[in-house]
């Protein structure tokens, strides 16, 4: 058996509007924590719209929309959700969360990641949105957000002011059709195939381990 200290990526389709990518998020961070060799995992988060022709105007909330969505199940899985996100540690209210267009967000969570800076992002955001009821296409909203994760101010308002990034989001969610992602969080371990974000911390223990073995050598 060869000995193998490269680096092996995992990239995390999600989305802010996503009450199971936070529930995700949390979940990986507990299985990070549990593997051994983490050092050499990157993660690379990767944009996802779940309702791209939303408008940036807030209306109706996401429990609401859930209950049409559902129908009498709305309340139970909107309380599920409350129940799982407080296990692992966030106050969601989908009570509060009121979806608009997220593509600003993840323009913002790209250029956040050219600085080191793109977990920090995608934690505000989901936290803004999910637990706060902020409006994450609001431009002041998101300013706010990505000072308070560590951007400068000007550098996101240029931003928001242009198109930068634009590419880089499309071109996330192009490759995300091309490798069956199909809804979030998801994630994609050192290439292999997408497996649910919202597994178990233990699983994904296993998984995160597995993908850091080294491979055998032929002759070995």
């Amino acid at each position: 058996m060869s000995t193998d200290n490269q680096t092996r990526t995992v990239e995390v389709y999600a989305d802010v509007l996503c009450p199971w990518s936070y529930i995700g998020k949390r979940r990986l961070e507990t299985a990070l924590a549990g593997t051994e060799g983490r050092e050499r995992l990157e993660i690379v988060w990767r944009s996802y719209e779940l309702s791209p022709e939303e408008g940036r105007t807030p209306g109706r909330t996401a429990a609401e929309a859930m209950g049409d969505w559902w129908g009498e199940q709305g309340s139970a899985r909107v309380e599920l959700i409350h129940t799982l996100g407080r296990a692992e540690g966030v106050d969601i209210d989908l009570t509060l969360a009121r979806p608009v267009n997220t593509f600003d967000a993840h323009r913002l969570r790209h250029l956040a990641a050219d600085h080191g800076l793109a977990d920090q992002v995608m934690e505000r955001l989901l936290r803004a949105y999910l637990c706060e009821g902020g409006n994450v296409s609001d431009p002041e909203v998101l300013e706010r957000v990505g000072v308070e994760a560590g951007l400068d101010a000007g550098q996101v308002r240029a931003l928001l002011d242009g198109d930068a990034y634009a590419k880089d989001v499309r071109a996330d969610e192009r490759r995300a059709k091309e490798r069956g992602v199909n809804g979030v969080p998801m994630l994609i371990i050192d290439g292999r195939p997408p497996v649910s974000g919202i597994q178990p911390p233990a699983d994904l223990t296993r998984l995160l381990q597995d993908a850091l073995r080294p491979a055998p050598v032929a002759g070995d």
